[in-house]
């Protein structure tokens, strides 16, 4: 029960790695606000966990701060405080952003590989980026989070909790493996990450940073297999990881296990990258 009395916020919850943080934050005590874009998957989750705990879902588009900010005012209005926040919504392709020529070309890169050729194939993702393909991601999984870590932040101060922050970052952000879009987002959370562990450290507020690798969620599966096929084979211990994984790494960070620990990125990724 190391959350006990914890109120948690997780966004993203209604599926893959935010589903298994909101279940395993309300095995081990937490009072677990599911935070989703999809009412049917945030109730999904809540009833997964409602018979652990006083939880409750929540609708909202995190690329919009209003809709944010309402989803924070009613945490506040039946808990009256907030304790934990897991960052973890956020996309890998948006409509407009060349994703699919971006796929196809990779796929003729790796046969030109396996033939023992010189690639002449060249993936040219930022030649086909739309403007509103860049700015969906970057919508999502950075303004999102901002958005969040802000109303927390609020939160939190006005409140007195020590509390912690996760944020939800990626392997491709620390080694610039996959699309454009996507790895600048995920590079810029870590770097945002490290500026709020050392604006709110004085406050007792920890903020902290996971790097998954390739994890067993929907946004794996709607990767091309021969990406897959490559990604799996860079990852020392032979295979992905699953959300569970993820999440066991979350609940240490939000926990009081981990009350040392601020600023920092634990990458869950089977070696794919190595800090």
């Amino acid at each position: 029960m190391r959350l006990q009395g914890k109120v948690a916020l997780v966004t993203g919850a209604g599926l893959g790695m935010g589903r298994s943080m909101a279940e395993m934050f309300a095995r081990e005590g937490a009072a677990v606000v599911a935070m989703d874009v999809t009412a049917r998957d945030a109730d999904d989750t809540l009833a997964l966990i409602n018979a652990r705990g006083d939880c409750m879902s929540a609708v909202a588009d995190v690329s919009d701060s209003r809709q944010v900010a309402a989803v924070y005012a009613a945490v506040e209005a039946r808990y009256g405080r907030l304790d934990v926040l897991v960052n973890n919504a956020g996309i890998g392709s948006a409509p407009n952003d060349g994703y699919d020529k971006f796929y196809e070309r990779m796929g003729l890169m790796n046969e030109q590989l396996a033939r023992g050729e010189t690639p002449t194939v060249h993936l040219d993702h930022i030649i086909d980026m739309q403007d509103d393909g860049w700015q969906r991601v970057i919508d999502i999984n950075l303004n999102g989070l901002f958005y969040n870590c802000r109303e927390a932040a609020r939160l939190m101060i006005r409140t007195g909790a020590k509390g912690s922050i996760v944020n939800i970052s990626s392997t491709s952000g620390l080694n610039g493996t996959g699309a454009v879009h996507y790895c600048a987002s995920k590079a810029a959370v870590l770097g945002f990450t490290k500026c709020l562990a050392r604006e709110l450290g004085g406050r007792g507020i920890r903020v902290n940073a996971i790097c998954p690798g390739p994890t067993n969620t929907r946004m794996m599966a709607g990767i091309s297999p021969d990406y897959a096929k490559v990604m799996i084979q860079s990852i020392p211990l032979g295979r992905i990881g699953e959300p569970d994984e993820v999440a066991a790494t979350a609940l240490f960070l939000a926990s009081e296990d981990a009350s040392f620990f601020t600023g920092q990125t634990l990458a869950a990724n089977g070696g794919m990258h190595m800090i």
